[in-house]
């Protein structure tokens, strides 16, 4: 008989596995040291709860009671949720690129008892399929390969712990920039990173928009990007934007209630994955325009919303229906039949740092559209989290759910993506206690308060955080978020240490834009003269959207009222100082230098051109 011991998890993806006839462990040292103990190695196979593929593999294979004893007997096998561990996730890619290059979930990956991975893969079927074996018989070669030839197991393991931990050790100091009076690594140019759009135009699919071929994701990031250069001035990004944006919002890809898939299976946009990920939704939130943006918002207020006003991770692709479990059915119904049917479940995971995008994504688009309601569910969200997962202006809890919080460490992710969030709610409502914690969250991230987990570490295979195309980088976010302060308190040193943070991936990525696009798009606001505007006024005085329009890169846009003002310069924030005078009135700086007040909308437009 095997131990239940998944059945209380906080992660819903651990839950949903916690009756498998498998003997599944959480991750961490003890699960290691019983494989030692036991000399044998450990499965851990990681995936989430909205996975398509992990629910095949998980009825195909981790059902299978057979396959059950065989792991029990044989292996000490280990379950991860990606989502509340996402430091083991990019350590386990990264040793499964030494035998794959077609990563994804599930990872099924196998390790010695000290943590390092000698074999790796993907879904593995019940019955094999061309040169891809089946489950059984891949089980069955690592355990002959394991009990014969066990000098090649530990030296395949010690050679890609190696490459992983010289990989880290490498970009640990590009990122951490040079010794304290060397010279930090260079930003590319304004012309290099708006060169990139070139690069785009060529690979730009002419015929059904976006990038690239089937699978066709919306690359939330990379859009963002486009924005950004298109607000520099550049019409070829504006188009680029423009086209891709067009293609999500009219195909497949989104949904008739507004929310969008995680990608397209073909390159027309159609036959969608259909699990819809809060951190896509929340990301082209940011870019979007207004209709498409507000259907977003709809769909994040509708199906990921929780009482509480933060947001869960994802909604599943599948459901029931008609007594069968089946992906996609539920999504093609009419939205005036779906009522009938159970909606697919969700994976109800509150996570700081994807809640922190979401926060951007709302006031983001709130700020350009005009969208009070928008701004509304920014605030519930950010207030919901900070509540649970925040004290005394430190991130304590990555993940939560109705089981409570999960022992899960907060990551970089977390603290970055949480900062640049309130930063930018702080901003367009005018209260200074999200910028005050915003700011106490920059100095944690700076100062790398982010332990490695135990087993990565005696391993030497903890990789920090890797480039996405996805997701926003919380690196690159806490690089955002450092230099809006810079902008808000005029302290130079934290611009510098934007500067650190993604100046390497910047340089990369006008190689490789597609996984750190989030990198050019800061590095070319650092790039540009700091333009700080505030506006001193009631909430419907129209210079606020004639300062909102004239957002760009490098230029950061405060609305506040007189006593609002005042909050932020005894808050020390050195912008306001003096600002709580006679409203409406707004102020044009670069630098902190500021021209005379603008005290009409058309006066403040003049000095905007």
């Amino acid at each position: 008989m095997k131990d239940n011991r998944l059945g209380t998890a906080v992660s819903p993806y651990l839950r949903l596995h916690a009756d498998n006839p498998v003997d599944w462990r959480e991750w961490g040292p003890a699960a290691f040291a019983e494989a030692r103990e036991r000399d044998v190695p450990v499965l851990v196979s990681v995936g989430y709860a909205t996975c398509h593929w992990c629910h095949v593999m998980a009825r195909e294979s981790f059902s299978d009671p057979e396959i059950g004893e065989l792991l029990r007997r044989d292996f000490v096998a280990v379950k991860v949720d990606r989502e509340e561990r996402p430091d083991v996730d990019a350590s386990l890619m990264a040793s499964a690129s030494a035998f794959t290059q077609q990563l994804g979930w599930p990872l099924t990956a196998f390790a010695t008892p000290e943590g390092r991975v000698f074999f790796a893969g993907t879904y593995y079927p019940p019955t094999q399929v061309g040169q891809v074996g089946s489950f059984r018989q891949v089980l069955a070669a690592v355990l002959d390969a394991w009990t014969q030839r066990r000098h090649e197991v530990d030296a395949n393991a010690g050679a890609i712990a190696a490459a992983i931990a010289q990989g880290a050790q490498a970009d640990a100091t590009a990122q951490g920039g040079a010794p304290s009076g060397g010279a930090a690594p260079g930003l590319p140019s304004a012309d290099a990173i708006r060169s990139v759009t070139a690069q785009l135009v060529s690979a730009e699919d002419t015929t059904y928009g976006g990038f690239g071929g089937a699978p066709k994701f919306p690359s939330a990031p990379l859009l963002e990007f486009l924005g950004e250069v298109a607000a520099d001035g550049d019409d070829v990004a504006r188009g680029l934007l423009e086209r891709s944006l067009r293609a999500i919002r009219t195909t497949e890809l989104t949904d008739a209630d507004g929310g969008v898939f995680r990608y397209a299976t073909k390159r027309d946009w159609s036959v969608p994955h259909y699990e819809r990920m809060l951190y896509d939704n929340a990301g082209l939130l940011a870019v979007a325009e207004a209709g498409q943006a507000r259907g977003i918002a709809d769909f994040l207020r509708d199906t990921l919303r929780r009482p509480d006003g933060a947001f869960v991770a994802a909604q599943d692709s599948e459901s029931t229906i008609d007594g069968r479990r089946v992906e996609g059915d539920w999504y093609r119904l009419p939205l005036d039949e779906r009522g009938r049917f159970d909606r697919p479940p969700l994976d109800d995971q509150v996570l700081t740092g994807w809640n922190g995008l979401a926060v951007r994504g709302l006031a983001r688009a709130a700020a350009r559209h005009g969208d009070d309601e928008m701004t509304t569910l920014a605030r519930s969200a950010a207030d919901a989290v900070l509540a649970a997962h925040v004290r005394d202006g430190h991130v304590v809890v990555r993940s939560s759910t109705a089981h409570g919080s999960s022992s899960a460490p907060p990551t970089i992710e977390d603290v970055g993506l949480l900062a640049e969030g309130l930063l930018e709610l702080a901003l367009l409502t005018g209260e200074v206690r999200y910028a005050e914690t915003a700011r106490s969250l920059v100095d944690d991230g700076l100062a790398g308060r982010f332990d490695a987990d135990p087993v990565l570490r005696a391993a030497g295979t903890a990789t920090g955080e890797q480039p996405q195309t996805a997701l926003r980088s919380g690196t690159v976010a806490l690089a955002g978020a450092a230099a809006t302060l810079a902008a808000l308190t005029g302290d130079r040193a934290l611009r510098d240490a934007a500067t650190r943070l993604v100046a390497d991936r910047a340089q990369t990525g006008t190689e490789r834009p597609l996984g750190h696009a989030d990198a050019l798009g800061v590095a070319l606001a650092l790039q540009r003269p700091s333009r700080e505007v505030v506006v001193v006024s009631e909430a419907d005085d129209p210079m606020r959207r004639t300062a909102l329009a004239a957002r760009r890169p490098g230029t950061v846009v405060a609305t506040v009222t007189p006593e609002q003002a005042l909050a932020w310069a005894g808050a020390g924030f050195s912008l306001f100082a003096g600002r709580d005078g006679s409203a409406p009135v707004a102020y044009v700086c670069h630098d902190h230098v500021c021209a005379l007040p603008a005290r009409s909308d058309a006066a403040l437009a003049e000095q905007l051109r």
